[in-house]
């Protein structure tokens, strides 16, 4: 350690409680060391011209702000980016690892301050002829496997979003916290990359839990993770992408494109690998924003996306995989529902299709349809099994019944949108990790928003919950989607 440069920073820091005019500033730490660094930086184009700091907390805080604006001012946005923990550790001649925090503390909050003012007023075009992908990077094997290969086919850029943060989560088994913000803006620095950090919390509260919570509350069983692919997320990566020149957005999900040149956008195609294919999670993308998407990953499978990351030295090879709900992760839904969206026990009775009682349960939003194990309510138990066949969030009710009273070879969908003729479709996927149902689309619509379609499947289901996306497929292309309905009762 270089106890002069330390002591430089220390007693001459750069840019202390200096904030530029039209600055972008953010503030990290607070957590259990106590210390804490405002950062503030302000671009002009494809440069930082101005950077400065505050800090509260240990000496060592102090001098890693000093140390990260003395780096960072005057530098090209993408070298800026590659400024990290060991970067700032070596502006100040190094650091213990007992203090090594300080720098771990700077590096964040220069790279949410940098993103923030990117995303803003940045301006980073490419060069003549050259050719830029952005990488999203959550910081697990996937992303930085795809991160990776799109190294080795040109110049690449990483983003990575933090979603959400709340006391309750499990941190790795999240890939939306600011740990796994961390660990991924560690890799893509390992790999040499520029990596932009966007605070996306705020939308992600409006745009995905909002409507998580509604509609539950409603007595649906909705699926956020369709809407955060398909609305919020990727759309602030591609205006991004736009943003520093960058024409694709790669992202780490198992799935492949089709039909590329067709004049109304391109087709998602499931993945090589149909355990892990996640299509269905990407099906409300827009086919423009499809278009410039690329999935490095599509033709592999788990196994040697795992044995590339282990040959590559990535520290995540074996690396488990995150909650697919990223912010219930360490937590549980009906916890969730109650903090978040202030739906605690709202007591009802369970009753079946002619209105017998059986007991009562602790609030309709603790259930799905299709659902048989936790109807421990059930005071008078029936010959036979029960599962969920519909809940009433206006009554309170939960109705149950046999397997068999399940089953439905009809079901509507609402909110719709093809992307070719309906008489494409010749399969349904109704859940995530449900196998396609061969179905068909009544009327044959034409392509385009469809404010409700109705599918005939050729074999019963047993059950199709309201709220979660149909997922509608010609073979292996996603041809459109739809959100399922309450079936109607006469």
């Amino acid at each position: 350690m270089d106890a002069l440069a330390f002591e430089h920073h220390l007693t001459s820091p750069q840019g202390k409680r200096h904030v530029p005019r039209d600055a972008f500033t953010v503030t990290s730490g607070g957590g259990s060391c106590c210390d804490e660094i405002t950062f503030s930086v302000k671009v002009d184009g494809a440069t930082v011209t101005d950077a400065g700091f505050d800090a509260h907390g240990c000496g060592s805080a102090h001098a890693a702000g000093s140390g990260a604006v003395t780096l960072v001012r005057g530098a090209p946005i993408l070298r800026a980016a590659r400024i990290g923990t060991t970067e700032i550790a070596d502006e100040l001649g190094g650091l213990s690892p007992g203090k090594l925090h300080a720098a771990e503390l700077a590096a964040d909050a220069l790279a949410r301050a940098l993103g923030r003012a990117v995303r803003a007023r940045g301006a980073v075009p490419a060069p003549p002829g050259a050719s830029r992908t952005l990488v999203a990077m959550s910081g697990g094997v996937d992303s930085a496997v795809a991160a990776h290969l799109c190294t080795v086919d040109g110049p690449t850029l990483a983003v990575t979003l933090e979603l959400w943060a709340d006391r309750e989560n499990d941190a790795e088994r999240s890939c939306c916290s600011a740990t796994a913000v961390a660990q991924a803006r560690a890799l893509a620095h390992q790999l040499g990359l520029p990596h932009f950090t966007i605070d996306l919390r705020e939308e992600f509260r409006a745009g995905v839990v909002q409507p998580f919570i509604d509609g539950y509350a409603a007595g649906e069983t909705p699926n956020p993770c369709v809407g955060c692919n398909g609305h919020v997320r990727l759309d602030a990566m591609l205006e991004l992408a736009d943003r520093l020149g960058c024409a694709a957005l790669a992202t780490g999900h198992y799935a492949r494109t089709a039909e590329p040149g067709d004049p109304r956008g391109p087709l998602l195609r499931a993945a090589a690998d149909a355990a892990k294919d996640q299509t269905y999670m990407l099906a409300a993308l827009r086919p423009a924003s499809l278009a410039r998407l690329r999935f490095p990953l599509g033709e592999l499978r788990k196994s040697e996306v795992r044995a590339l990351a282990a040959r590559a030295g990535l520290p995540v090879a074996s690396k488990a995989d995150s909650q697919d709900l990223c912010f219930l992760a360490g937590t549980d839904r009906a916890r969730f529902l109650a903090r978040h969206g202030g739906i605690g026990d709202r007591p009802g009775e369970i009753v079946t299709t002619d209105g017998t009682v059986l007991g009562e349960h602790l609030g309709q939003h603790r259930f799905t349809v299709g659902q048989r194990r936790g109807l421990g309510g059930i005071q008078v138990q029936p010959p036979e099994p029960m599962y969920v066949l519909d809940k009433d969030a206006a009554t309170g009710r939960v109705t149950v019944g046999r397997k068999a009273q399940l089953a439905t070879t009809r079901v509507n969908v609402h909110s719709a949108r093809l992307h070719r003729s309906g008489a494409r479709v010749d399969s349904v996927k109704l859940r995530y990790r449900s196998r396609p149902l061969r179905a068909s689309v009544a009327g044959d619509p034409a392509a385009g928003r469809h404010r409700e379609l109705s599918l005939q499947l050729d074999e019963p289901v047993d059950g199709a919950a309201p709220g979660q996306l149909a997922c509608l497929m010609d073979g292996d292309l996603v041809v459109g989607w739809g959100t399922i309905a309450r079936p109607r009762r006469c």
